[in-house]
């Protein structure tokens, strides 16, 4: 398969599984772009072991999770309060609010339901966490079921 063809197909997939780690759209950006140069400095090596999604999506799991422990590396300080205020691009609010509640999941439930809203099979997300996939079905259902009521908190 061609990078191009793969950067198309799985560049807002993947930007969304990284939007639901960090709840913020230029690190994701950042976070998708890494995770393509891996995907197109490792192409040549691709057995076709698993599928090419299980793969890059696996990139990108592991992308994330190596930015949320490098930002608890990073000791946060206070920026300047005369710094110009930079476009912010208007996400609908129930999206929003959907990102900061996937946010605040545990990381392996960050992931799981990142890669479920995607359509990911759930014998692939299975593959890509290292659960079994009954786990990975339980775990969608009460995952669904916590954001549906923080999406209800969030609607009062």
């Amino acid at each position: 398969m061609e990078f191009e063809v793969i950067y198309k197909e799985y560049w807002g997939k993947i930007f969304r599984l990284c939007m639901g780690y960090v709840n913020d759209y230029n690190l994701a950006q950042d976070m998708a772009q890494d995770t393509f140069i891996k995907v197109w400095q490792h192409l040549p090596a691709f057995r076709n072991e698993a599928n090419i999604s299980t793969w890059i999506f696996r990139i990108a799991t592991n992308n994330c999770l190596r930015q949320l422990e490098r930002q608890q590396r990073v000791v946060s300080t206070e920026l300047p309060a005369d710094l110009p205020e930079e476009e912010v691009v208007d996400i609908e609010p129930q999206i929003r609010i959907l990102y900061k509640s996937i946010a605040e999941l545990p990381e392996i439930d960050r992931i799981i339901i990142s890669l479920e809203l995607e359509d990911v099979r759930q014998s692939d997300i299975a593959q890509i966490v290292g659960l079994s996939e009954s786990n990975i079905r339980v775990k969608i259902h009460r995952i669904k079921a916590l954001l549906t009521k923080k999406m209800k908190e969030y609607g009062k």
